[in-house]
């Protein structure tokens, strides 16, 4: 991972001031506060601030009593009564915004969840370092050949060092024109927000990220999913292990009825029910599409 010296100096600074509040905070996440997180090569995640903890959610859902919590185990069985039926508002009630290192690809597939505020670096402005986003030989795949937006199985050898060098000579090739481009030693140069252009979808940027507790859950359920892809997966783990200590019991119904849990259709609860009731239900009398059918046997597998 690359910190800066100045960004070095900053997260020192921050973490070096205390002071007293009279709002509530989360024991768990005051460890947290603008630590840098490694992810990936070069990027990180790590937190800037954040809003409310356990008891907000439940003070939020009790918004008649004027205070969240009664006990520790009521607190948390409100919680999970809240996950399980799909409530969102009293998870809204907490906040967090995250400072980002990640390469502009993943960015990219990151931005599509719109229920966050979101500012980014800007190359209009600034230049970017030469920090390119290379994968390690492991993660090297080939195209899968049942889902057109996965991997298969990794390159092995030769395959996979001729792969890795046409992305480290690419990567090197395009910085060096951008750098050109944009010198104004013995020309004008270009400018900065056209220079850009030409940089590979691999070289880090950065932003803040804020987002409320029931979106963020929304977002870690897709990309922390093992569906995901990778280099997207291991940022959504990194804010995972953070949360878990922001809201642990908020958390913990996550973790059990979203990322260990399973929406079924209706179809498939029908076969769920013939099968308990020791039918032999396949593909073809299931009423379901082979992928349908695919994905039901993973689920009941595990």
């Amino acid at each position: 991972m690359s910190l800066s010296p100045e960004q070095i100096q900053e997260i020192e600074d921050q973490r070096a001031q205390t002071g007293t509040t009279r709002r509530a905070i989360s024991e768990g996440m005051e460890k947290h506060l603008y630590t840098a997180h490694e992810v990936l090569d070069h990027g990180f995640v790590r937190v800037i601030d954040y809003m409310g903890d356990d008891a907000a959610i439940c003070q939020a859902a009790r918004v008649s009593y004027g205070k969240g919590t009664k006990s520790v185990q009521n607190d948390e069985g409100l919680i999970r009564y809240l996950m399980r039926h799909w409530h969102s508002t009293p998870f809204e009630m907490c906040e967090i915004k995250l400072h980002v290192k990640l390469p502009v690809f993943v960015a990219r597939q990151w931005i599509r969840h719109r229920t966050a505020n979101v500012n980014e670096y800007s190359a209009r402005y600034s230049i970017l370092d030469r920090e390119f986003y290379i994968p390690a030989p492991e993660h090297v795949a080939a195209q899968s050949v049942v889902n057109n937006q996965g991997r298969g199985a990794a390159l092995q050898g030769e395959e996979a060092a001729r792969v890795l060098e046409i992305l480290k000579a690419d990567s090197n090739r395009a910085y060096d024109h951008y750098q050109e481009m944009i010198s104004d030693e013995g020309q004008d140069g270009l400018a900065r927000e056209l220079a850009r252009m030409n940089l590979p979808a691999n070289i880090y940027t950065q932003w803040y990220w804020k987002v409320d507790l029931h979106n963020l859950f929304h977002f870690l359920r897709l990309r922390a999913d093992h569906h995901a892809q990778y280099e997207i997966r291991v940022y959504a783990d990194a804010i995972c292990n953070v949360v878990a200590d922001w809201v642990p019991a908020a958390y913990g119904a996550f973790e059990d009825y979203r990322l260990g849990g399973a929406n079924l259709s209706g179809r498939a609860m029908e076969c769920i029910r013939r099968m308990l009731k020791g039918e032999d239900v396949t593909q073809k009398n299931s009423g379901m599409s082979k992928g349908e059918w695919r994905e039901f046997e993973a689920e009941l597998k595990g």
